[in-house]
């Protein structure tokens, strides 16, 4: 970080921004403005939006420290969202450490039709699970909306758990979400079915993992991201697992690549899923592929 004008002149935020700002951008850094403010209020402990008031303010050393290496590492690559440990997700704030993904964008349109599915269920809809929970975003978002549905969410890795439960316990629903640990459906046994499964498993395709950007590649978890040589090694046990654990008429709700919503739809076998659609997002790709389970009383244990 060169010198604000004179060697002896001090930093202000104004200043400090516009010169991330430029030097993100040299490092081909996505909106550098957006993560300038991000980095540089984290590092302030303020909300972003309280900058525009603080342009002639001169943060003090300490707080320039934390900041250059903040620039520093997301110069080189790292996530902003690891570096702050925060991310918003369907309006909400949640930590995000390297154990779990970085909540997206694309991911809220699972949220929306779970939210919406139930509100249109005339009461059917009681119970919800979230496998691969991760940061636990999902699964959050949901019992937040839906206060009459029990929420149940797990994940393979006891970290992401560690991460899931924080964030619960952070708003409000700790009490209302039940965390186990383990591969897909294993944690559940045969003991409980539910009302309707949700997912944004592994989707990435091995040989595709040198194609992600680098700041994916190198930083987010490979465990939540890569899936087989097709991308939907994980897909086709969650589809052939997910009607042993439903109810009656129960609903699969699977987040896909943006390529794959045909492929998956090929998965479900016409004699046990029924009722499939496809949900977009806001780029228009088919994002959410969702299917009732006709087979789902058959298989139900008494």
């Amino acid at each position: 970080m060169s010198s604000a004008g004179t060697q002896n002149e001090p930093w202000t935020v104004a200043q400090l921004l516009k010169w991330t700002q430029g030097h993100l951008q040299k490092h081909g850094v996505e909106s550098p403005r957006l993560c300038a403010e991000i980095l540089l209020a984290h590092a302030l402990g303020c909300e972003r939006i309280e900058l525009y008031t603080r342009h002639e303010a001169v943060p003090g050393a300490a707080v320039l420290g934390a900041f250059r290496t903040a620039v520093r590492e997301a110069a080189a690559g790292k996530p902003i969202a690891y570096l702050t440990g925060r991310k918003e997700f369907f309006a909400l704030d949640f930590e995000v450490t390297p154990e779990v993904l970085i909540p997206r964008p694309e991911t809220e349109v699972l949220v929306e039709r779970v939210i919406r599915l139930a509100r249109q269920s005339a009461g059917r809809i009681h119970s919800i699970l979230d496998v691969g929970t991760g940061s636990g975003c999902i699964a959050i978002s949901l019992a937040r909306h839906l206060s009459d549905a029990a929420v149940f969410a797990s994940d393979i890795s006891p970290g992401a758990l560690d991460v899931a439960r924080r964030n619960a316990q952070r708003h409000g629903v700790l009490e209302r979400i039940e965390f186990r640990a383990g591969d897909l459906f294993e944690p559940w046994g045969a003991e409980l079915r539910f009302d309707v499964i949700v997912s944004n498993p592994p989707y990435v395709a091995e040989a595709d993992a040198a194609r992600l950007p680098a700041t994916v590649r190198e930083f987010e978890p490979n465990l939540a991201l890569l899936a087989g040589p097709d991308g939907l090694a994980v897909v086709r046990r969650l589809i052939a697992g997910a009607p042993q654990h439903l109810r009656p008429g129960g609903d699969l709700l699977a987040e896909v690549a943006f390529n794959q919503a045909a492929a998956v739809q090929g998965l479900l076998d016409g004699t046990v899923w029924n009722g499939i659609v496809t949900y977009r997002d806001a780029l228009g790709h088919e994002r959410v592929v969702h299917a009732r389970c006709a087979a789902a009383e058959q298989t139900q244990v008494a």
